[in-house]
C-alpha cells in the first residue's frame, strides 16, 4: 500500500511541473509577439548620450509650502461684547449694585469685583472680594485670605458662618475670630484632572475652608479627629443644609485635608454631602508605675505571718526488763555470722500503693470480610463436577 502511494505522488508532481512549463512557455511566446518591434530608421542617426541610455527615474515630489508659524501673543478680543460671550445683556450693565449685594453688605465687609471674563468658559458677573463677617453678637469673624466670590455663594457663606458656626463654636467656651480660606475663584478643571469638567471654582461659586481660628487661640482643623466631634457633627450638618455640595474626608482622595462647599444647582433639587465625621482616637492606656523597695516592704507587711503546726513530742519506746547474762551469751552463740546468713535489703516499690498503671487494652481484631465465592453463573455448588 506504502509503495502506491509514493509512486502516484511523484506521478501527479510531475504531471504538476509539466502543466506548469507548458503555461509559461503559452505566456512568453504571447508577449514577444504582442510586442511590435520597430525597425531602425537609417536616417536618424541613434543618440548615445547618457540621457537616452540611462532608464526614467521618477522625480521626488515637490515641497509643501511652509506654513506660518501661528503667532505666540494672545489675540485680544475686538469688542467688548466679543469677549463678554455670547450671553452677555448689555442691560445687566448698571452702576447700580445687585439686590444681592445691598443684602450682603449689611453684615459683611465686601469689596465689589468688575466682571470676570474668560479664558474659557471662565469668569462670573456680580463679583465680590469677602473679607470679614459681623456676627450676632457683634463680633467679628475674618475671612483669611478674603475670598473671591460670586455675590450668592459669598451671601452664603456669611449666613452659614453667621448663623450656624458662630453659635456651634460658643459652646466651647470661646469666639469664632477667623476661618482659613484654602481656595476660591481659581479658572480649573474639577480636582485639577486635565480633561475633567469645570470646577465651581472656576465661577466662583465654591468654597474651600481648612480651619476655624478661636478668639482664645485655638485653631480647629476641620477634618482632624482630636477636634471636638460633637462640633465637627454640627457644623457638617449645617452646612449640608446652607450648601449644595459638601465634600470632605471620605469623598475622595482629593479632600481629606479640607471641605469644599459650592451651591452648584442640580436636576431636582440633587443634593451630595459626603463629609466622614471620623471617631477619635482611643486615649492611651496610662503607663504601670515601677515596682519599687517601698511597695514590696508594703505587700510583706499586709500578708499576715505563716503559722507552722507544732511539733508533737516524740513517745518514748518502753524500756523492757534486760534478760540475764547467761541468756544473753546462749542466744548470741546460736544466731549465725552475718556474713552467712546476710539480708538482703527489700527493693523499693516502683509504684505507689494504689497509682499502678493498668494495661493497655488489647485491639480489637479486625473481621476479615467475607468474600462471596466466584463460581460459575454466581451460583455456589456444594461440590463440583469438574474436579
Amino acid at each position: 500500500m506504502l509503495p502506491r502511494t509514493i509512486a502516484s505522488f511523484v506521478a501527479d508532481i510531475a504531471m504538476m511541473w509539466r502543466r506548469t512549463a507548458l503555461v509559461v512557455s503559452i505566456g512568453l511566446s504571447c508577449g514577444v509577439a504582442a510586442a511590435p518591434v520597430a525597425a531602425p530608421d537609417p536616417k536618424v542617426a541613434p543618440d548615445t548620450t547618457a540621457a537616452a541610455v540611462a532608464p526614467s527615474v521618477p522625480l521626488p515630489r515637490p515641497r509643501p509650502a511652509a506654513i506660518a508659524a501661528p503667532s505666540a501673543d494672545w489675540s485680544e478680543p475686538h469688542s467688548f461684547g466679543e469677549a463678554a460671550g455670547p450671553d452677555f445683556d448689555a442691560a445687566d450693565v448698571t452702576s447700580e449694585p445687585s439686590p444681592c449685594r445691598l443684602r450682603l453688605e449689611k453684615f459683611a465687609e465686601v469689596e465689589p469685583m468688575p466682571r470676570l471674563i474668560g479664558p474659557g468658559a471662565c469668569g462670573g458677573s456680580d463679583m465680590v472680594e469677602i473679607e470679614a463677617v459681623q456676627a450676632r453678637d457683634g463680633g467679628r469673624i475674618a475671612i483669611k485670605p478674603p475670598a473671591l466670590l460670586a455675590c450668592g455663594m459669598a451671601e452664603t457663606v456669611a449666613m452659614w458662618l453667621r448663623e450656624d458656626a458662630a453659635p456651634q463654636v460658643a459652646a466651647l467656651g470661646s469666639t469664632l475670630s477667623a476661618i482659613e480660606n484654602y481656595g476660591s475663584y481659581e479658572c480649573r478643571s474639577r480636582n485639577r484632572l486635565p480633561g475633567a469638567k469645570l470646577s465651581e471654582h472656576a465661577h466662583g461659586e465654591a468654597l474651600d475652608v481648612r480651619a476655624l481660628h478661636l478668639a482664645d487661640g485655638r485653631r480647629l482643623v476641620l477634618v482632624d479627629t482630636h477636634v471636638d466631634k460633637p462640633l465637627r457633627d454640627a457644623l457638617r450638618d449645617s452646612a449640608c443644609r446652607r450648601f449644595t455640595t459638601v465634600l470632605g474626608p471620605g469623598a475622595d482622595i482629593f479632600h481629606v485635608g479640607h471641605v469644599h462647599l459650592d451651591v452648584i444647582q442640580r436636576h431636582n433639587g440633587y443634593r451630595i454631602c459626603q463629609w466622614d465625621v471620623r471617631e477619635p482616637p482611643p486615649a492611651p492606656l496610662p503607663p504601670k508605675p515601677p515596682e519599687t523597695e517601698t511597695s514590696e516592704a508594703k505587700t510583706s507587711e499586709a500578708k499576715p505571718p505563716e503559722t507552722k503546726p507544732e511539733a508533737k513530742p516524740e513517745s518514748k519506746p518502753e524500756s523492757k526488763p534486760e534478760p540475764p547474762q547467761e541468756a544473753v551469751k546462749e542466744t548470741a552463740k546460736e544466731q549465725p555470722e552475718p556474713s552467712e546468713t546476710a539480708a538482703v535489703p527489700a527493693a523499693a516499690p516502683r509504684f505507689a500503693e494504689g497509682t499502678v498503671p493498668l494495661p493497655r487494652a488489647r485491639p480489637k481484631v479486625m473481621e476479615k470480610p467475607h468474600h462471596r465465592r466466584k463460581t460459575r453463573r454466581h451460583f455456589h455448588f456444594p461440590f463440583s463436577f469438574f474436579r
